[in-house]
């Protein structure tokens, strides 16, 4: 049996209102611990790839084996946004353009391809944050919302039977106070959290940038035509 007194007796004693406001809390803490733990796995885990990856690049001898060697990390960013380039340097390859025109066109090109493939990949990890920072925002002023329907209530129950009496308002009054209480409950984890994982995020972020770059440099040093090392030679 629950108990008359206590948390959950107060709970179950509660308003009609205060309860709404507190199911609601609880579904918000429920799938802001689920968005946080899924982020710190996730999060780890590309971190650690495109780390990988940025210094498989790195060490490669040439730009078609570090392109293989990112590949080979199943699911990482940097080979979906190496692919990416990969196509739009093929495509601008083939292209029925005169070399020239097509040497001035290809630096340009491959960096706003990278900056797509970089800002796609960032705009899909940085999914359901948007939901921490709603919970970090809104879950006090909600608990806040249950606290004045607790307090109504007190006054109500003060006008209806006449008595200020500390055993009339006092369940009222404790009902408001807990929902302020989770409200903050909810909100505190959810702005560290979202702080915690923006930082991981934007540690991924210049990851991916650096790569962008060196994925640049070494189309010009080893690409002939794109450098018009080739042009020169003739």
């Amino acid at each position: 049996m629950i108990p008359d007194s206590g948390f959950w007796g107060l709970m179950l004693g509660a308003t009609l209102g205060v309860q709404v406001v507190l199911v609601f809390l609880a579904g918000m803490s429920l799938w802001s611990w689920t968005i946080i733990f899924h982020k710190i796995f996730l999060y780890n885990r590309i971190k650690g790839q495109v780390g990988r990856g940025y210094a498989l690049f790195n060490d490669a001898a040439d730009l078609s084996e570090g392109l293989s060697a990112i590949s080979r990390e199943e699911g990482s960013p940097l080979s979906r946004v190496g692919l990416l380039a990969v196509g739009e340097f093929r495509k601008l390859e083939k292209a029925d353009i005169e070399r020239d025109r097509k040497r001035m066109l290809v630096k340009d090109t491959l960096r706003r391809v990278l900056r797509q493939g970089v800002s796609e990949e960032m705009k899909h990890l940085s999914s359901s944050l948007s939901f921490l920072a709603t919970c970090a925002n809104a879950a006090p002023f909600i608990g806040l919302f249950g606290t004045v329907w607790g307090i109504m209530h007190a006054f109500h129950s003060i006008g209806q039977s006449q008595s200020a009496a500390l055993a009339v308002v006092a369940p009222g009054i404790s009902e408001a106070l807990v929902t302020t209480a989770i409200g903050l409950v909810v909100a505190i984890p959810a702005t560290i959290a979202y702080n915690y994982l923006l930082s991981m995020l934007g540690d991924v972020e210049t990851e991916m940038v650096n790569f962008a770059g060196a994925f640049l440099n070494r189309v010009e040093r080893e690409v002939s035509w794109a450098s018009g090392a080739g042009s020169r030679n003739q």
